[in-house]
């Protein structure tokens, strides 16, 4: 099986995610969202922290427009299907998708997850918290790496 084959089996495209929990009957849903360009230890670090917080694991990556929309027409670094292929790469990644949205509310509301992970740097005032709470899922935060992030790799790069 080639590597791009393999990435296709954890990979749910936005119109199936009305009907994914019926994959997973009786399974708790963790979900973390985000757009992983330049992935690092620090994103590592919230992935795995937030595959503990549930039997399942989405991972849900902002689209390439998305990303341009809210962080940088010069952004992504690293084009949406490398980044679900990166994200479906890992072990303790079960399912990766993808949305269009500047936020991740419509796709909560969709799969209805049990616990949502975000990290310290956006608190529990997220803009994901009155989704949250309107469909029942607990909010987990999990503290930063610090000195990591992708803004700061990317200043380290251009310094060389």
């Amino acid at each position: 099986m080639s590597f791009s084959t393999y990435s296709d089996t954890k990979r749910i495209a936005p119109e199936a995610l009305a009907t994914f929990r019926e994959r997973i009957p009786g399974k708790t849903l963790a979900t973390l969202n985000g757009s992983f360009d330049l992935m690092h230890a620090g994103h590592l670090e919230i992935i795995y922290a937030a595959s503990l917080k549930a039997d399942i694991l989405l991972v849900a990556l902002n689209s390439d427009a998305s990303i341009q929309q809210y962080k940088s027409p010069q952004r992504p670094i690293v084009t949406l299907e490398y980044r679900l292929r990166l994200m479906s790469a890992l072990a303790f990644v079960d399912f990766v998708t993808w949305f269009d949205e500047t936020d991740p509310c419509k796709l909560l509301r969709t799969v209805r997850p049990d616990v949502h992970v975000n990290g310290a740097d956006w608190g529990s005032d997220c803009i994901e918290a009155s989704t949250l709470k309107e469909i029942g899922a607990r909010l987990e935060i999990i503290p930063l790496v610090e000195g990591l992030s992708t803004s700061s790799l990317i200043q380290k790069i251009k310094s060389l």
